[in-house]
């Protein structure tokens, strides 16, 4: 097994070109700051910031009754990734005009029921089926 190491350098000037210019003279040293101060430097993103930024991308969601469940006049959502899946519950819930006192179970794919603080992005790159993370709910405990 061999590894290739990539031929990298570091983008940032090394530390004797900084100082450079606080050996020029003083009209020098000002030329030089103000053509730098013209220059835009982009600042690169960390990877937590990119995980920050809410994905805005949408999932489709078909939810299916199950047992005396009512059944929902439109079956098919498209739903904000980046949400959890607690939206999901109190969207269902609205729909079906369901206090939150009222039992209401969902399941995905008939299989388990997932913590409500899970993002519905995960769900779906895990468990989609033909494209949309197919959603079982009822109004009594079906499976396990």
């Amino acid at each position: 097994m061999s590894v290739q190491l990539s031929d990298h350098t570091d983008p940032s000037p090394p530390p004797s070109s900084i100082n450079a210019n606080s050996s020029l003279g003083s009209s020098a040293a000002a030329a030089a700051s103000s053509s730098e101060s013209n220059q835009t430097i982009p600042v690169p993103a960390t990877s937590f910031e990119r995980y920050k930024r809410r994905d805005m991308s949408k999932v489709v969601v078909r939810f299916r009754a199950i047992g005396n469940a009512p059944i929902l006049k439109q079956n098919f959502y498209k739903i904000t990734a980046s949400n959890q899946f607690k939206a999901v519950i109190q969207f269902l819930r609205r729909e079906l005009n369901y206090k939150a006192s009222d039992p209401l179970f969902l399941y995905i794919n008939s299989a388990f029921s997932p913590a409500p603080d899970e993002i519905v992005s995960n769900l779906h790159k895990c468990f989609n089926t033909d494209g949309h993370l197919i959603i079982n709910y009822c109004t009594s405990a079906a499976w396990g």
